[in-house]
């Protein structure tokens, strides 16, 4: 007898495990307190893991294969991996071990380490164990470190170019459709005032019976659910509904407004397909092809800087970040290259901020368990940056409140990407903003507390004076770097008594970031 064990985020109906039935199988599967309480979690994150997980082990049961599921409150559940494994195994008689590899670094070390117990010879009934693929991603483990090798830095557009050319994926021959690679400056357009962007798709479940599990076995959340709304895929059938949604009515805009915020639109044009990819509910291939098809048959309504931006978002970077992820730990997770300290204010966890900016996109991340990547890399990682939060800290909400985070995509992104704290790994320099950006690419300043033009005052933009005062104390660090020399030439040109009062002005304002 096998025992093949299945992870939350391994749910790929497409895998080769599932093609052939084979009664000498079965197939695991667990809700554990382990992974419910290495970071507190938004309880829709939980509630749509756990539905997701449960729809799966329905799916593969309908389709002939043998499953076993443990629920969260099953009174035989030990709560553990390993432990729960161990205890299936002597139950079923098992004699070999097999599972997918976990995209988790912890979870990665947690298993090989059963795997060499097993093939050691240190369980009674295991005689062997061996891993497998997920077959999700375009790239293997270690297909981007192969690529840079002997290079200082890993440069995302080199790695995206051949990735299309590999793929064939927008390509004329050799040459990238339409003579150019990356249509970036294309998608950088605020939302007009007079544009309500389409509605989006969301799915309305009730949840109450999985709610109350959460809570019975008190499981420690963040975040708010509506019981009788419950608004994402949880199943295959559901992920592709999603899809059909993005590709019929958001992706001839999605380009265009790829990076614009707004306080009347939570999704703008944006998929949210990423909970579903994350899952493996749908594969990277399968997204692209599909968004290509589309755009093929509708280029009078689809420009190729839509179709661009959306490829270079799943192809480029999410395979870059999971790349850099398994290049880099468990280094990576240590890295503060700022050396920052300062704790996350309580309003990361509620929302009321005086800062508009800051008060929907968390108030949003709150509700939604969601919010898209200017909003986590421009406001909220923008504002911990400049005001020097400990990455860890920041990690660990990261990794929390949103129901796409698995740590391979959030930790590159937030400590690397958003944070800097890898010291230039993934990105060439600090994504750091005043108010002025935050301005051009939102309407979230216009009805704010504070003045976004003012850079002191009792009414200045914390996100002003806080911008000047980061380059300032990283000075030493930064100087150097030649994607920012401008931002330091106009900081000498200051007169003293503005430099200084600046100054005092975002001193006041990390005193008092509590209050903010």
């Amino acid at each position: 007898m096998t025992l093949r064990l299945i992870l939350g985020d391994q749910l790929n109906h497409n895998h080769s495990w599932f093609q052939e039935k084979d009664d000498n199988v079965f197939y695991l599967m667990m809700e554990v307190r382990q992974e419910t309480d290495y970071v507190k979690h938004h309880i829709q994150k939980v509630i749509a893991f756990f539905l997701a997980m449960r729809n799966f082990a329905n799916e593969l049961e309908q389709s002939g294969h043998k499953v076993k599921y443990i629920h969260l409150d099953n009174t035989d559940n030990q709560q553990d991996i390993s432990k729960n494994i161990l205890a299936i195994a002597e139950e079923l008689g098992a004699t070999k071990f097999q599972y997918l590899l976990p995209d988790e670094y912890r979870l990665d070390v947690q298993l090989k380490a059963f795997e060499e117990k097993v093939n050691h010879g240190d369980f009674e009934n295991l005689k062997t164990a061996e891993h497998f693929d997920t077959e999700h991603f375009y790239t293997k483990r270690g297909d981007l470190e192969s690529f840079f090798k002997g290079k200082k830095t890993y440069l995302m557009e080199n790695f995206y170019r051949m990735m299309r050319k590999k793929h064939n994926l927008l390509m004329n021959g050799e040459e990238p459709q339409g003579d150019q690679w990356n249509f970036d400056a294309d998608n950088r357009k605020k939302l007009p005032k007079d544009h309500t962007p389409t509605p989006p798709f969301i799915f309305h479940k009730n949840v109450k019976e999985i709610v109350k599990l959460i809570k019975d076995e008190g499981v420690q959340t963040i975040g708010t659910v509506e019981e009788d709304n419950f608004i994402w895929p949880i199943s295959r059938d559901e992920s592709l509904q999603l899809l059909d949604f993005f590709l019929d009515q958001c992706l001839p805009l999605f380009g265009t407004y790829e990076d614009a915020m707004s306080k009347n639109s939570w999704s703008i044009y944006h998929s949210r397909l990423s909970f579903a990819m994350n899952a493996k509910l749908l594969s990277p291939e399968e997204v692209i092809k599909a968004a290509i098809e589309q755009w093929k048959k509708n280029q009078n309504t689809i420009t190729l800087s839509q179709i661009e931006g959306f490829v270079r978002q799943i192809l480029g970077w999410r395979e870059f970040m999971r790349g850099i992820y398994w290049a880099k730990m468990p280094e990576f997770a240590s890295l503060n290259y700022f050396e920052n300290k300062r704790q996350l204010p309580e309003w990361f966890w509620t929302g009321e901020t005086r800062m508009n900016c800051l008060k929907h996109s968390i108030g949003q991340s709150l509700d939604k368990a969601y919010a898209h990547h200017i909003q986590r890399l421009m406001i909220i990682g923008n504002f911990a940056l400049l005001a020097g939060i400990d990455p860890n800290e920041l990690d660990e909400w990261y990794l929390g409140i949103y129901i796409d985070a698995i740590e391979w995509v959030e930790i590159t992104n937030t400590r690397g990407m958003s944070q800097y704290a890898d010291g230039g790994i993934v990105g060439s320099k600090p994504y750091a903003g005043s108010a002025n950006y935050i301005n051009k690419m939102s309407d979230y300043c216009g009805s704010c507390h504070y003045k976004y033009k003012e850079k002191t005052g009792d009414k200045a933009c914390p996100f002003n004076s806080l911008y000047w005062q980061f380059h300032e104390r990283n000075r030493e660090k930064l100087a150097k770097n030649p994607r920012i020399g401008m931002v330091y030439r106009l900081l000498d040109k200051m007169e003293t008594p503005q430099k200084k009062e600046i100054m005092n002005q975002a001193q006041t304002y990390i005193e008092n970031i509590a209050t903010l």
